[in-house]
């Protein structure tokens, strides 16, 4: 059994044994006081009956019906245990008030035995509470808070009791009357709190204190990331957060998961078990402007590639840096003056623009090569394709470059069969390749119906 439940029996317990212990004094004694808290301790019974229903349900793990888990049984059975204690102190109030204004007499008898009833009663509900708020605290639990408060409001309303007692005993019989009258007051007004507080959970209000310590964590985060939306809800002691940030548009897959990782775990850093889930988009407002800038540089002559843009917004403007890559026969005169007349047009184009940084980069030349006749090495790889496939490959060539000799083979396959099919076998017919001819300096497949 869990601690939860447990410490939940315990309270089913604990709220016969009040209920019996009040109600049969209270009917000896005729004391308003005392059954007004024998009914009390009912809604106690059921309060507790629910928490202990609620804590099975909301333990069970997440579902395919329940991906949030089941912690919102416990706000329901919170906010049932709300609407009866509401009822209840109606109900008191209305005895209560009968008497103080002469409607009905009062026939409390405040013998010594109720008194020491009352005072068993006090240290019943002073224990009760205690190991209810330390649950609460400990497990996070919303229903175990709940009772927590409603035995903090039973242990107010016992020693209001006793009070009442006392003053009938004084002589002033219609104190027993104003002590269950200020019971309703104190379970009228714990029954609002609760009813309040659980609402907002089950109507997934968002957790104020919760959200702002989830937006100072991202805020804190090295490097920054943009918070494009943050919706946050809350279940039984635990947070859900769905976290949507910005990246950069250059960034690969890589990059946009890492940054993923790092705002979950700085959100679960200040909200220890919380559930994050984190969604990650290009920044719209840095991607304009990345193509702004990649149109202007565009317009320039003789460039043939940008590529490693960086965008750092200042406080006079935007600063841009980026490479470029030119025909590689340029004299450095001229390839400046390439790069100057870039930096003019981004800057004629994109006026937010204060500054521009290039990088001046030579294209590549494609690799020399010539062909090759390496007729034992096609011979081997014809056995290859052969025992793979059952038939002869279409083609087999051979590139001689500066890395070493190249091999290229086309593969005839069924034309019906699915690319993926078409994929494994040229995959097994390279590995073969690659193993029986190590010194190929590369491999290369192409398949065809």
């Amino acid at each position: 059994m869990s601690p939860q439940r447990r410490t939940a029996l315990v309270s089913v317990v604990a709220a016969c044994v009040l209920i019996s212990l009040k109600l049969a004094t209270g009917l000896a004694t005729g004391s308003l006081g005392l059954i007004s808290e024998a009914v009390h301790s009912g809604t106690d019974l059921v309060a507790a009956l629910l928490t202990l229903f609620a804590v099975g349900i909301s333990g069970r793990p997440a579902d395919r019906g329940h991906p949030y888990g089941h912690g919102k049984a416990e706000h329901l059975a919170a906010l049932a245990e709300a609407g009866i204690l509401a009822l209840v102190s109606l109900y008191i109030s209305y005895r209560a008030l009968a008497v103080l204004v002469g409607a009905a007499e009062p026939r409390v008898d405040p013998t010594w035995y109720a008194l020491l009833v009352v005072v068993a009663v006090i240290v019943i509900d002073a224990s009760r509470m205690l190991v209810s708020l330390r649950a609460s605290r400990r497990y996070g639990s919303p229903a175990l808070a709940a009772n927590a408060i409603h035995f903090g409001s039973d242990l107010a309303g016992s020693t209001a009791v006793l009070a009442g007692l006392l003053l009938a005993r004084a002589g002033w019989r219609e104190g027993d009357a104003a002590a269950a009258l200020f019971v309703a007051a104190l379970v009228l007004l714990a029954a609002t709190r609760l009813m309040r507080r659980n609402v907002d959970v089950l109507m997934d209000r968002v957790p104020a204190d919760a959200e702002r310590a989830a937006r100072a964590a991202i805020a804190r985060m090295e490097p920054a990331v943009q918070l494009r939306r943050l919706r946050m809800r809350q279940a039984a002691g635990r947070h859900f957060a769905d976290v949507v940030i910005g990246v950069s548009p250059d960034a690969g897959v890589g990059q946009g998961h890492a940054a993923a990782d790092a705002v979950e775990a700085a959100v679960q850093s200040a909200l220890p078990g919380s559930d994050v889930v984190v969604h990650v988009e290009p920044a719209s407002e840095d991607a304009v402007l990345r193509e702004r800038i990649h149109a202007a540089a565009l317009t320039v002559p003789r460039v043939r590639e940008i590529h490693n843009f960086r965008v750092v917004e200042v406080d006079g403007g935007i600063q841009v840096a980026l490479h470029l890559k030119l025909p590689r026969d340029l004299t450095l005169e001229t390839a400046h003056a390439v790069a100057s007349e870039v930096e003019r047009a981004i800057a004629d184009a994109v006026p937010e623009v204060v500054s521009v940084q290039t990088h001046l980069e030579p294209l590549s030349e494609p690799a020399a090569g010539w062909t090759a006749v390496a007729e034992e090495d096609a011979e081997r790889i014809r056995e290859i394709v052969r025992e793979r496939t059952g038939s002869n490959p279409r083609e087999v060539r051979f590139l001689q470059t500066d890395d070493g000799l190249v091999a290229f083979l086309t593969l005839a396959l069924d034309p019906g069969v699915t690319l993926a099919e078409a994929h494994a076998h040229a995959s097994e017919v390279e590995e073969d390749v690659r193993r029986t001819l190590p010194e190929l300096a590369d491999v290369s497949v192409h398949t065809e119906p």
